[in-house]
Formats: C-alpha cells, sequence, structure tokens
C-alpha cells in the first residue's frame, strides 16, 4: 500500500466520521471552532512532553491533532495531500541555520 492510500484511507475514515456526526450540519466545520480545537489538542501535545507522559500518550495526542487537520481540510474544501508535498517542496529548496543551538529552516530575512 503507497503513502496516497494510506492517506485516503485516513481521509475517508475522517470524512466517515464527519459524515455520522453530522459535522457539516452541527457547527463541527466551523473553521474558527476547528483552529481552537487544534490548539487545544497542540496544548495537550505540550502538557504530554513537559509532564514527561509515556510515548503512548504521546502519540493519542498527535493522532487527535491529525485526525483534526484531516478534518480541516475537509471543512475549508482543500487537498491536504496536495499541499504537504507543495510545502515540502518549498521547505527541500530552504536552507538551515542554528539559532541558539536548535535548527531551523525557514525563511530569513537578510
Amino acid at each position: 500500500m503507497s503513502a496516497g492510500e494510506r492517506y485516503g484511507d485516513m481521509l475517508a475514515a475522517v470524512q466517515a466520521f464527519h459524515d455520522k456526526h453530522r459535522f457539516r450540519e452541527r457547527g463541527g466545520e466551523d473553521l474558527p471552532y476547528r483552529v481552537a480545537l487544534m490548539a487545544e489538542e497542540l496544548g495537550e501535545i505540550s502538557a504530554a512532553v513537559t509532564k514527561g507522559k509515556s510515548r503512548e500518550a504521546l502519540a493519542e495526542e498527535c493522532a487527535d491533532l491529525m485526525i483534526l487537520l484531516i478534518g480541516t481540510a475537509i471543512a475549508a474544501g482543500f487537498d491536504l495531500e496536495k499541499a504537504f508535498w507543495d510545502k515540502m517542496a518549498v521547505l527541500d529548496g530552504r536552507s538551515a541555520r542554528t539559532i541558539d543551538g536548535r535548527i531551523r529552516v525557514s525563511e530569513f530575512d537578510e
């Protein structure tokens, strides 16, 4: 199974979840609401790391965020897989810098 097929399966599972609970009709695809949910999940990822929770707990919180990201792509009507590969191509063309002992790959103003 290719990566695209695996993503397609994840996309279908999240779409089925949205359909089952009627997210579109019940406000679950409202973008400001989804952004707030993603911020909440990011906080839970942070807590898992800073509080020394298990790798399994961290994986579960990351999966929650990934499900929300895929659902946000559904709600906003864009192809997240294409956006991912387009962005990876941009990042691949950037240089890395070490700032305060940590690597950054970003656009830097010269």
